[in-house]
């Protein structure tokens, strides 16, 4: 069985002080910039829009920055590994949230932004550890290209996802503890404990702003660079052999975008374009309140984190087979009841 990881006094004491500093940096940074926001960066209504009246938008900007800040420092003064792959994670970030400032302020062509995502994403992957393999039976190159294919896609459907207040919050809160848990168990370094800690504290201290109802929302500056953060850890994850744990973490999200994109690229519509077809708000279109929707996709990440959790503490095959099938059951109740609305 999995020991916890202390070495050199990193223990849960240490972490929950990260995820505090995060949080106090965060708020702090929402307070002095929501003045900016509320002048520069309005989401207005609009035929897709879950939101009723103009609400500043850009919250991600201090998310991020205090996300990069305190593991950046912790890092510098905890660690005597090379600065190179996180610099390159920070760097790929910074650039996915110029892009989302970008799109913030004015539409941006899907061929321009999808290019400038790729690099940023190529440069995550750089970082990667050389020795790491997810799909060993195909050529080194080969599978790069499926990892940035699949991290276009990962940092689209968080996008995607955050529609509804307290969405992402929802998600990246249980989905980042979950991950820093594991960490703690000896499956990931300290260096990405820390990252995921920092994320957690940065979200909790969003959160307050962003409850139902919203008056603040994070923007494309704060779900690119969040998405791509996240697929960055998961597949760190899941090239330390933690496979099944990097699927059942995400499993909702992947589940909702990707089925509501197949049924739209089936129905013929552009897949690209903003819409309100997802199951979450499908269920607020039926007769679910925002805060119950959030709610339900919060308890289901808590569970889908525990079932992670649980493939780590117990590896073995049966333990795998049974956690994926029970997230699966759980995910497609949940959509299914999305979709039925109250009734």
């Amino acid at each position: 069985m999995a020991v916890i990881h202390m070495q050199n006094g990193r223990g849960i004491g240490t972490g929950l002080a990260i995820v505090a500093t995060a949080a106090l940096l965060s708020a702090v940074l929402i307070i002095v910039l929501r003045p900016l926001l509320a002048r520069y960066a309005v989401a207005r209504p609009n035929a897709r829009s879950s939101h009723e009246i103009p609400t500043p938008q850009g919250g991600g900007i201090a998310v991020i920055a205090a996300t990069i800040a305190v593991s950046g420092s912790v890092l510098l003064f905890s660690t005597a590994a090379s600065p190179l792959p996180l610099t390159l994670v920070f760097a790929g970030v910074l650039l996915i949230a110029a892009v989302g400032v970008v799109a913030d302020k004015h539409p941006v062509d899907v061929v321009p932004r999808l290019v400038l995502q790729t690099f940023a994403i190529v440069a995550v992957l750089f970082a990667l550890p050389p020795g790491l393999r997810l799909l060993p039976v195909l050529p080194w190159w080969c599978e790069r290209i499926a990892l940035v294919i699949g991290g276009l896609w990962f940092v689209n459907l968080v996008n995607f996802m955050d529609g509804l207040d307290w969405m992402t919050v929802a998600e990246v809160i249980p989905i980042t503890a979950a991950l820093a848990a594991i960490g703690f168990l000896g499956i990931l370094p300290w260096q990405d404990i820390v990252l995921s800690l920092a994320l957690c504290g940065a979200m909790v201290g969003f959160a307050f702003f962003n409850r139902p109802i919203a008056t603040l929302f994070l923007g494309d500056v704060g779900s690119l660079p969040i998405g791509l953060l996240l697929g960055w850890l998961l597949l760190l994850l899941a090239g330390s052999g933690a496979r099944t744990a990097a699927i059942l973490l995400p499993l909702y999200y992947l589940a909702d975008s990707t089925i509501t994109l197949l049924r739209r690229a089936l129905n013929g519509e552009k897949v690209w374009q903003a819409h309100r077809s997802h199951y979450y708000q499908r269920a607020t279109d039926r007769g679910f309140s925002v805060t119950e929707v959030v709610t339900c996709v919060f308890v289901l990440n808590l569970a889908l984190g525990s079932l992670a959790v649980v493939t780590v503490l117990l590896p073995s095959k049966l333990t795998e087979v049974s956690a994926v099938l029970c997230g699966v059951v759980l995910v497609g109740w949940l959509l299914v009841t999305f979709a039925r609305g109250k009734r």
